[in-house]
């Protein structure tokens, strides 16, 4: 029996609310909450951001990124992973993309298990048999 678009619709707004109470998302909002208010953590990342964005356009009109502006950045990236807010923002990141991918393979599967059904032998090209 056909199943309408709407139903389908619900029945994923139903899974968005039941994703927005799983702990990983309070965690993942609270860090990146934490990260936003700590006026530290803010500048490194926007002058990580003004750095990487100063150094794509430099590329983009043809010249090189020089080992001073390498140097430069990867010590403003030291900094910034070191920072404790930062990791922890990192840590709780992993964890709600981690749910986030098995929330989407759950949905893939069914899919992925009709489509490979019905479509198993579609591709295949005959291969002679050799010797028998």
């Amino acid at each position: 029996m056909p199943v309408e678009e709407t139903e389908i619709i619900q029945t994923a707004q139903k899974l968005g609310d039941l994703v927005a109470q799983h702990p990983a998302v309070a965690k993942f909002k609270q860090a990146q909450k934490s990260v936003a208010e700590d006026a530290e953590a803010s500048r490194l990342l926007s002058e990580f951001d003004r750095q990487l964005e100063t150094l794509g356009r430099q590329e983009q009109s043809g010249l090189p990124v020089t080992d001073a502006q390498r140097q430069q950045l990867e010590t403003l990236q030291s900094r910034i992973v070191s920072h404790i807010k930062v990791k922890a923002l990192n840590l709780a990141q992993v964890d709600f993309m981690d749910l986030m991918r098995k929330v989407s393979q759950a949905w893939q599967k069914p899919l992925a298990e009709a489509s490979g059904a019905g479509a198993q032998g579609a591709g295949r090209v005959a291969q002679p048999r050799v010797g028998g």
